[in-house]
């Protein structure tokens, strides 16, 4: 039991490196894509009428902060811990609605209750 708790720590702490891991290699290439399309524009002269690596930029500077909101935020706040309780009271909620709705059927005598030890010859 125990060394199943330990591996279950162990790959979680493995997820969430991995996870960091991937928002640190975005943040380094960001910078460096930043640094290519200020030199494309600027120093190579691609479309230098305008300043389209501000947009570029921008753009991207957005789709990594939204990564970072998904690294440091949601997956800390609804990660599998919070994936799991809510899936466990998924089922509570619809064991419950089942029991009530048989228990009404049976009222009704709709359905008949069935005996778990009664077998079917």
């Amino acid at each position: 039991m125990k060394t199943e708790q330990e591996h279950e720590l162990y790959e979680k702490a493995r997820s969430r490196t991995k996870q960091k891991r991937r928002l640190y290699f975005h943040f380094v290439l960001f910078l460096i894509g930043s640094a290519f399309f200020v030199i494309l524009n600027k120093v190579i002269g691609f479309r230098p009428e305008i300043d389209w690596f501000v947009w570029a930029i921008f753009g991207w500077l957005f789709i990594l902060i939204l990564h970072f909101i998904n690294v440091y935020v949601m997956k800390r706040f609804f990660g599998t811990e919070w994936e799991r309780v809510q899936t466990e009271n998924l089922i509570q909620k619809n064991q419950i609605k089942s029991e009530k709705l048989e228990s009404k059927l049976e009222k009704k005598g709709l359905i008949n209750q069935i005996d778990p030890d009664d077998t079917l010859e």
